[in-house]
């Protein structure tokens, strides 16, 4: 199986294989999330280690449970032959109508066929009021006209 683009990565390959990894997440449909994965994936998630498509699929499914309205912005740091770097944030809300924005870093490194191997991510939660929030699309692909998060300040 491929999933272009393909490493070595540039800026424009690395651009638009993050768009690619953002839409993926805000479908938040872990069985389309998992295919961008090679079968033995090894992610680190704030503390959780996870292995392979199943284990994705089953943490995903327990995240978007708990993480309501979830709506993320993904943003190429850094590309290097097979690896990308990324910074994030997402804003959702918990069971009792508390908003988050969740900000983060994650490693990437792909194999020769564009599929992740290894997904390094470090993510802190900060409380926010209703307010406050700035991902206000649809449910779903953020609008391409829609600011990215060095537009948006963060």
């Amino acid at each position: 199986m491929s999933r272009p683009p393909l490493p070595p990565f540039d800026a424009e390959t690395a651009s638009i294989k993050t768009r690619l990894a953002e839409d993926a997440w805000n479908s938040r449909d872990p069985d389309k999330v998992a295919l961008a994965y090679t079968p033995g994936s090894q992610w680190r998630n704030r503390e959780t280690f996870v292995r392979g498509r199943k284990e994705i699929v089953d943490f995903l499914t327990r995240k978007w449970e708990r993480e309501h309205e979830y709506r993320l912005i993904k943003e190429v740091w850094a590309f290097r032959e097979n690896r990308i770097a990324v910074r994030f944030a997402y804003e959702w809300h918990d069971e009792e109508g508390q908003w988050f924005r969740s900000y983060g870093n994650e490693n990437w490194e792909f194999n020769e066929n564009g599929l992740m191997r290894r997904r390094i991510a470090s993510i802190n939660d900060l409380p926010i009021g209703a307010g406050a929030r700035l991902f206000h699309w649809p449910q779903g692909r953020r609008p391409d006209d829609h600011p990215g998060l060095s537009d948006l300040g963060l």
